[in-house]
């Protein structure tokens, strides 16, 4: 599990590591990721061009220490000094290795290969200055591997109101923080490598899984199951205008993970969809008694009656697609799962979508407190909020992914976790999680369709080393 704290965590957990260690070991433990991480990514130092743009804080102070050691290297460093006050040591030490420090922008070579990021810190407010601005203008299209976070962004709600850098690389120290999981922000870090510095550090309220909870966490049969004891699933999607979806979603829910799946058919105008389901997966049976209901997908004028038929079961549902729209607060059977994307969401908390997409966390949160449900608000990072404050991010997919029927695949497989036994706030960062490594895999850096993230979920699954973990007996 990746970890992504605030920065009132942060601070409290450097003061006291700080309190431990000699004067200056952070910085250095800091300074030397930073160089190591910055001299990976141009391929090599010698020779190259290296220029910090270096504020007041600490960040800078990284910047500057961190380019000596480049210096050392045969990089050619200079510093733009922002700020009046600037880290006087690491001045000193970018010097001493054969740097140069100036506060004139007009001073510089004009050419850089890379531009460091050090303006503003984790304790930073959005925006960034104007001196800031006109550096970064100064120098267009050259990359910029930020220190801990893209300077400008908002670091513990992910949010970009302001101007900020846009990182081809940031390099974060001790642990993640919400900008690094969290769009907007998250867009503008780039790739985001984390340099461990030895921070004993709280537990955290957003998570990213990876491989390992997914095997940690995936349901597995016991000795003894049966196809009843692994959980049953049942499917309501579709309709005579959208009959794919019921297909789609019913691959999703097919997946393995449970010992049986049901299709119901919203009306009788839509038996020929349960038709084309069954000859797709001669497996699949009729109505009768679930763990878990999938329910929405397609349903079109259907999904109302969908919804109401499934609640009445009493068991967790998955609520995707054109079920959300009869969604009401309290009126869901405890575990239930809402699935909603940016312009789902607008509608249940009568929000604009802009404000949606440019607050996700905030808003993720809001629907599950608003509605008692975990709430997976899909996009280019699903954020999964727990109705307690706790996020799960979702960081395995790929832009490829944004494909017609893609939800419905990935609600029939969120449907399978929860009849398998996960619970809510598992089943849905699990399943996110999967349907975005699938999507990987199924792509090979190119274009994909739902069907194909459907088949390779198995093949997915199979080739992880699931000989441990949760089982149902």
């Amino acid at each position: 599990m990746r970890s992504a704290h605030t920065v009132e965590q942060v601070r409290a957990a450097e003061a006291g590591l700080m309190a431990r260690l000699p004067p200056g070991t952070l910085m250095a433990r800091a300074a030397t990721g930073l160089a190591v991480a910055v001299a990976d990514f141009l391929g090599t130092a010698y020779g190259r061009r290296v220029l910090l743009l270096v504020g007041s804080g600490d960040n800078g102070g990284d910047a500057l220490y961190a380019g000596a050691l480049l210096a050392r290297r045969g990089a050619r460093v200079e510093a733009l000094l922002l700020a009046p006050a600037a880290h006087e040591g690491g001045v000193a030490a970018l010097r001493a290795a054969g740097g140069r420090a100036t506060r004139a922008l007009d001073d510089l070579h004009p050419r850089a290969d890379v531009l460091v990021d050090g303006i503003v810190g984790i304790g930073g407010k959005p925006g960034l200055r104007a001196e800031a601005l006109a550096a970064l203008a100064a120098y267009p299209g050259v990359p910029v591997v930020a220190v801990d976070v893209p300077s400008g962004v908002d670091v513990d709600t992910g949010e970009t109101p302001e101007p900020h850098v846009q990182a081809a690389l940031t390099v974060t120290f001790g642990t993640l923080k919400p900008a690094h999981l969290v769009d907007p922000a998250a867009h503008a870090c780039g790739a985001v490598e984390l340099v461990d510095i030895g921070l004993d550090l709280p537990p955290a309220g957003i998570e990213a899984l990876q491989v390992d909870d997914l095997v940690r966490l995936l349901p597995r049969p016991g000795t003894y199951a049966h196809k009843y004891t692994r959980g049953v699933v049942g499917v309501r999607a579709g309709s005579a205008t959208y009959p794919g979806a019921a297909v789609l979603s019913v691959a999703g829910a097919s997946c393995g993970l449970v010992g049986m799946v049901r299709y119901v058919a919203s009306t009788p105008d839509a038996e020929p969809v349960a038709a084309a389901v069954r000859q797709r997966f001669p497996e699949v049976v009729g109505d009768g008694r679930v763990q878990a209901w999938v329910v929405g997908p397609g349903g079109g004028e259907d999904a109302g009656a969908m919804l109401a038929a499934a609640v009445a079961d009493g068991v967790p549902l998955v609520v995707d697609a054109d079920a959300l729209a009869h969604v009401h607060p309290g009126t869901l059977p405890a575990g239930s799962v809402l699935t909603p994307h940016a312009g789902e969401l607008s509608a249940m908390l009568g929000v604009p979508r802009p404000e949606i997409e440019a607050r996700g966390l905030a808003h993720a949160r809001l629907a599950a407190e608003t509605y008692g449900c975990v709430v997976l608000l899909k996009g280019r990072h699903t954020l999964v909020a727990h109705p307690g404050g706790r996020v799960r991010a979702t960081t395995s997919g790929l832009p490829w992914l944004a494909t017609a029927g893609a939800g419905d695949v990935l609600a029939g497989v969120l449907g399978a976790l929860l009849a398998a036994g996960l619970d809510a706030f598992d089943a849905a960062s699990v399943g996110s999680y999967l349907h975005g490594a699938a999507a990987a895999a199924a792509s090979r850096g190119g274009p994909v369709v739902a069907s194909d993230v459907a088949h390779e979920i198995p093949r997915l699954l199979r080739a992880l080393d699931l000989g441990a973990g949760q089982s149902v007996s």
